[in-house]
């Protein structure tokens, strides 16, 4: 069998299996477990497949895992981010682009490097990191309640860099009350409970659950958001929260009710409201 019969192996099991990137996860994975670029492949694709390093067999392997729903990115053991590469697995939701609209925003009005950023709910790390790396933020805290998920963003800060601290905090309960911010973001559980058992299998059998749950209403972690973040932001300091299409005009509200100013919701790339953006009024208004 040449490594494009292979290929094509994969993608039929795949498209069989409802799977709708038959075609691109099944090169994908073949180019993971043979450890060759896109380039290589096309060269290589009329060659016979050697068969005994086993390498035949961890490809099949992972075309199967796929076929069951297993996410993509969890075979691989990686998801780009940003433009940097970021570890993933079970313990961690994955990156998605969407969430680039908030790091964006981020990015877009902080341009000083000296200032102190802390991101809630870090899960792989990928805001914090690519805040620290592609930012150059000097003082960049993470916090994540699951031990499990701080274990992949500690590797992912580890690899791709950027001065971030990482701490395992239900949101703000472990932080020092006096160290203060001056930009905090979070893209906490915001899924209604009853929808996660209607998402996509990847999603709702794989992923982490307490990435995912928001509480009834989805809007649990934005009311802890609001209320609690104005103890650890500096006057004037800024509070950025990813949040789900249909969630603009709620979480607009609690962050009014608890004080902030300049609040606004700003849309994804597909026209989706995705991040929520307040000030904290500056010491004597």
């Amino acid at each position: 069998m040449t490594f494009f019969e292979l290929w094509k192996w994969g993608e039929k099991r795949l498209a069989d299996a409802g799977i709708r990137e038959a075609e691109l996860d099944s090169r994908y994975l073949l180019l993971e477990a043979f450890q060759m670029d896109l380039a290589h492949f096309l060269l290589k694709e009329k060659e016979q497949v050697p068969t005994t390093d086993g390498r035949t067999r961890e490809y099949s392997d992972a075309v199967l895992a796929r076929a069951s729903r297993v996410p993509l990115q969890y075979l691989t053991g990686n998801q780009e981010f940003m433009g940097l590469t970021f570890l993933v697995d079970e313990r961690v939701l994955i990156p998605r682009q969407d969430t680039e609209t908030l790091v964006e925003l981020v990015l877009g009005e902080n341009r000083e490097k000296h200032i102190r950023v802390l991101d809630l709910c870090t899960g792989s790390g990928c805001i914090a990191v690519s805040l620290a790396v592609l930012g150059g933020y000097e003082e960049v805290d993470a916090g994540d309640v699951s031990a499990d998920a701080l274990e992949v963003a500690g590797e992912n800060g580890r690899r791709l860099g950027g001065n971030v601290r990482f701490l395992e905090s239900d949101l703000f309960s472990a932080l020092d009350r006096e160290r203060t911010y001056d930009v905090i973001v979070s893209n906490p559980p915001y899924i209604p409970t009853e929808v996660i058992d209607g998402l996509e299998p990847e999603v709702r059998d794989y992923e982490p659950r307490l990435a995912l749950d928001g509480s009834a209403d989805g809007l649990k972690f934005y009311r802890r958001l609001a209320a609690e973040s104005p103890a650890f932001l500096k006057p004037g300091g800024r509070l950025y929260l990813e949040i789900g299409w249909d969630q603009g005009e709620a979480v607009e509200e609690l962050l009014k009710e608890n004080g902030f100013e300049d609040v606004k919701v700003v849309r994804d790339d597909a026209g989706n409201c995705r991040v929520v953006r307040g000030v904290l009024p500056e010491a004597g208004k």
